[in-house]
C-alpha cells in the first residue's frame, strides 16, 4: 500500500513572517552581512508579511543568500541554526501546528517545503516531531559552501521536482495527499497533490481557491506559546541541534 503526506509551506504558513529574516539576524551578528544589509532586509521582510514576494523579488533573495554563504564554512552556519529555529519557533502558528498533527493522527507523513535552506529546514521538522524537511541544498566542497546550489531550487516547480522524488522513493499517494501553503507561487505543489488548503491566502490564491472549492484556512493573531513547551524547554531541545547537524554531515 502506497503511503499519503501532507507537505506544509513555511513562511507565511507553517509561520508567521519569513525565516530568511531570522537568519539575517543570525547572520548579521557574526559579521557575514553589513548593518546596512539587515537594514534592507528588515524592510524587504515587512514588505513581504504584508505583500507577499514576486519571483523576481524571490530570486534576488537566492542571489544574496548564495553570495552571503560563498567561502563560510559549513561549520559556521551549523552553529547557528540553534539561534535561527529559536527565533522560528515563536512565530509558528498553533492553527497550522495543530493539522500537522491531525495528520500524523490520521497515518499521514508530515513534511515542510521550503525554498530556504535543507540543513535549517530539516532541523526545524525534527523540533516540530514531523517525519521530514526539503528545502534548498548548497554545495558544500572541502568543508565550505561554494555558493552553487546542490540540487533544485525549492520554490515553485521547484518544490514539485523535490516532492516527485520523494514520492517516487518512498512510493507516496499524491493524489491522496495534501499540501497547504498561503501564495499563488505554490500552486504547481498545491496542484499536484488531490487536497490543497489556502492559509491566509494572497489575493491570486484566494481567486483560485474559491474556483477550485479548496479549503481555506484564516486567522490574523499570531499565538505565542508552543504547545511543545516553554522557553527553557525549547532553548534545551535546541541545544543538541548543532551536534546533530555535523553529525548529520559527517554520515
Amino acid at each position: 500500500m502506497t503511503r499519503q503526506a501532507a507537505f506544509f509551506d513555511l513562511d507565511k504558513t507553517l509561520m508567521a513572517g519569513s525565516s530568511g529574516m531570522q537568519f539575517a539576524k543570525a547572520a548579521q551578528e557574526r559579521g557575514l552581512i553589513s548593518r546596512a544589509q539587515i537594514i534592507r532586509w528588515g524592510r524587504d521582510h515587512m514588505r513581504y508579511r504584508i505583500k507577499g514576494a514576486t519571483d523576481d523579488e524571490t530570486n534576488e533573495i537566492l542571489k544574496v543568500a548564495r553570495e552571503t554563504l560563498s567561502g563560510v564554512s559549513y561549520t559556521e552556519i551549523s552553529r547557528m541554526w540553534p539561534e535561527v529555529l529559536a527565533g522560528i519557533l515563536p512565530r509558528i502558528y498553533p492553527e497550522v501546528l495543530a493539522e500537522v498533527h491531525r495528520h500524523q493522527d490520521e497515518g499521514r507523513l508530515t513534511y515542510i517545503v521550503s525554498a530556504a535552506g535543507s540543513d535549517m529546514v530539516e532541523s526545524l521538522a525534527q523540533v516540530l516531531g514531523m517525519d521530514g524537511g526539503i528545502g534548498t541544498r548548497y554545495l558544500v566542497r572541502d568543508g565550505a559552501y561554494t555558493g552553487e546550489l546542490d540540487g533544485p531550487f525549492v520554490y515553485g516547480r521547484g518544490k514539485v521536482i523535490a516532492i516527485e522524488s520523494l514520492a517516487e522513493e518512498i512510493e507516496l499517494d499524491l493524489e491522496g495527499s495534501w499540501a497547504y501553503s498561503d501564495s499563488v507561487s505554490d500552486l504547481p505543489m498545491m496542484e499536484l497533490v488531490g487536497n490543497a488548503v489556502a492559509v491566509n491566502p494572497d489575493a491570486p490564491l484566494l481567486e483560485v481557491a474559491r474556483r477550485e472549492g479548496w479549503n481555506v484556512m484564516r486567522f490574523e493573531r499570531l499565538g505565542r506559546n508552543l504547545a511543545i513547551g516553554g522557553t527553557v524547554a525549547v532553548a534545551a531541545l535546541l541545544g543538541g541541534i548543532g551536534g546533530w547537524l555535523s553529525r548529520r554531515r559527517a554520515g
